[in-house]
């Protein structure tokens, strides 16, 4: 077993290879996150907030910038139809790039009132957008631009590209940040980061139900974060979660325990699942793109 490996369940044992280990793909970001990896072009983009850029890497090619100016980007996901879609800490918007390049603006407002900084997006099968709204992109020039916050709260929304609603979908969280649907779309789990900015607060995964009408009931939490918090997360086709955290990646049972962990030596903010099997972890650590093959795929 690789020595990046912990092993906390004989469980986590048939989720992994034992020889293999964890690559690294680049380094000197100021602060990794938003992997979505393209299967088109087999390659993976994400986000470098503080530098205001988004990279681009593929196998035997490397990484470049795929994109200057790019808003503080953070989260990043792919539409149905394959378009990048991006959350932005700067313009404090959710856009999707076309195919020929132009940028659309999914979500900027809510209640004729900015939203504060999306962060996390998701794509659900029947083409509805979900994604977080935090306020990390307001509180300072670092990751965006210091302003004030006029929404009411930080929520969850939802988009419908039919008739362009925009739907609040949970508004109790302090700090929403990563989600992801299980693979059958039944379960929403939805991170609560509140512990960046208050050490008592939240540092915890919260599931829901979600209803035939895309409505979120019953929530409980799923999993505790430590150490760190769970900036973002994705499931595995057996419905396996594997999360960031301040050591690496943890990976949780669909009842939540623990099972194991990648160790990383940055904390981590955020995974994907890509390759042409699905079965490479891709990892946005603090300055380091990983990546690590494991042996179960990615939920689709």
């Amino acid at each position: 077993m690789t020595e990046n490996l912990v092993v906390h369940d004989k469980r986590f044992s048939a989720l992994t290879l034992p020889n293999v280990f964890l690559e690294k793909h680049h380094g000197g970001m100021k602060w990794a996150e938003g992997p979505a990896y393209f299967p088109h072009g087999d390659f993976l983009l994400w986000s470098d907030i503080p530098n205001n850029r988004m990279l681009q890497w593929a196998e035997g090619l490397g990484t470049r910038v795929f994109r200057t100016e790019a808003n503080n980007s953070n989260g990043n996901t792919r539409d149905l139809e394959g378009r990048l879609v991006t959350c932005e800490h700067l313009t404090r918007r959710v856009t999707r790039t076309e195919h020929d390049g132009t940028i659309t603006v999914v979500a900027d407002s809510h209640d004729g009132k900015r939203l504060n900084s999306p962060n996390d997006v998701i794509v659900k099968s029947d083409g509805t957008i979900w994604f977080t709204d935090p306020p990390y992109g307001i509180l300072s020039d670092y990751e965006g631009r210091k302003a004030d916050q006029e929404q009411k709260g930080c929520f969850v929304f939802r988009f419908d590209p039919a008739d362009g609603g925009l739907t609040v979908v949970a508004d109790d969280f302090v700090k929403p940040n990563g989600l992801a649907f299980s693979p059958d779309e039944t379960y929403l789990c939805i991170s609560d980061t509140g512990k960046s900015h208050d050490a008592d607060g939240p540092h915890h995964i919260r599931m829901f139900d979600v209803t035939d009408d895309n409505l979120l009931r019953n929530t409980r939490v799923f999993a505790e974060i430590n150490p760190g918090v769970s900036d973002g997360f994705r499931y595995d086709i057996q419905g396996n979660l594997w999360t960031s955290a301040g050591n690496g990646v943890q990976c949780f049972s669909s009842s939540g325990d623990m099972l194991g962990e990648i160790l990383t030596g940055e904390t981590v903010a955020n995974v994907t699942f890509g390759g042409p099997k699905n079965n490479r972890l891709f990892i946005t650590a603090t300055t380091s793109l990983f990546s690590m093959y494991v042996a179960v795929p990615g939920a689709k």
